[in-house]
């Protein structure tokens, strides 16, 4: 078990590095990556994704949420008006097709990432608002995504809005309910395993990530300039407008800084889930939330640095 858990460590902290790699790969090499890794497994990825954050939750994770429920409404508020409206704006600076410009919307309007608490902890945030936001904002995801998707991309594509909540249910909140309950009913085996959740839910959007790139690798040779300039502008302005939200509303540095990495991170997986089964006529729609996930975790980590280098700059 000792092993399991020094290869955790050493796989959470490359995490970025091993995404890009397989990512590369499976452009490059779509054929081989594509038949280990094929898209029909996506959703049960990412429900073992939610399974293992299922499994770290806590009571004590929603205490936050009756003792400042202002902070938290603050940071779900934001998660959710922000995001899809600036997908929204992006879509159209672009002019991006239609098939992009529903997957760069859906990156837009899912919840916060899973890794946005890790991110938030390495920047020195708020760490318990953090997961708070992540939790609450899942738990909305089966009523506001569907409903902020109809409302940014239904004037050009259709949108099932029952389906896509039955969707996030089956693959998102049953998964984390399981896992809730589990470690309710059997605290010693989830405290044996919490260490390497980390690391199964790493190779699981890794897996997400291959699986998307290789069955769209020659589609995104085209287009990839253009949705990755997207993708890194959505991520970094809503970190920046985030962060802003934070500091106009004259919340402290920990809390604006874990809103900005709130904001910036979404669950992408879920919004490469929701595009492959809802927009399966528009196969570039998975791209955007592909790219978002090799990013994010790029800029999650940049941005850590960049905090902490603040911290540093004060002291001196």
């Amino acid at each position: 078990m000792e092993f399991l858990r020094k290869l955790a460590k050493l796989v959470s902290r490359f995490m970025a590095v091993i995404v890009i790699a397989v990512a590369a790969l499976a452009l490059f090499l779509p054929a081989p990556v594509g038949a280990v890794l094929k898209t029909k497994y996506v959703n049960t990825l990412l429900g073992i994704v939610m399974f293992g954050m299922g499994l770290t939750l806590k009571f004590n994770d929603f205490k936050v949420v009756f003792s400042r429920p202002k902070d938290v409404i603050i940071g779900c508020v934001s998660q959710f008006t922000i995001m899809p409206l600036l997908a929204f704006l992006l879509c159209k600076l672009f002019q991006l097709p239609i098939e992009l410009a529903v997957g760069v919307i859906l990156v837009g309007t899912c919840p916060g990432g899973t890794s946005s608490n890790v991110i938030t902890y390495m920047s020195k945030g708020d760490v318990a608002l953090s997961v708070g936001m992540t939790a609450v904002s899942t738990l909305l995801a089966p009523f506001l995504t569907p409903l902020l998707t109809q409302l940014y991309a239904g004037a050009t594509v259709d949108v099932d809005i029952v389906n896509m909540f039955l969707s996030i249910v089956k693959v998102v909140i049953i998964p984390i309910a399981l896992g809730f309950i589990i470690n309710r009913l059997l605290p010693k085996v989830t405290e044996v395993i919490v260490d390497i959740l980390p690391m199964i839910s790493t190779l699981a959007i890794v897996a997400i990530v291959g699986a998307v790139v290789a069955a769209n690798a020659a589609k995104l040779m085209e287009c990839g300039l253009l949705i990755i300039a997207v993708v890194v502008l959505h991520n970094l302005l809503g970190y920046a407008v985030g962060y802003g939200v934070g500091k106009v509303l004259k919340l402290d540095t920990t809390k604006c800084r874990a809103i900005s990495v709130e904001v910036g991170m979404q669950n992408s997986g879920l919004a490469t889930t929701l595009a492959g089964t809802h927009f399966a006529q528009y196969p570039l729609a998975t791209i955007p939330g592909a790219v978002f996930s090799v990013w994010h975790n790029i800029s999650g980590a940049i941005l850590a640095n960049v905090f902490l280098a603040l911290d540093s700059k004060k002291k001196d």
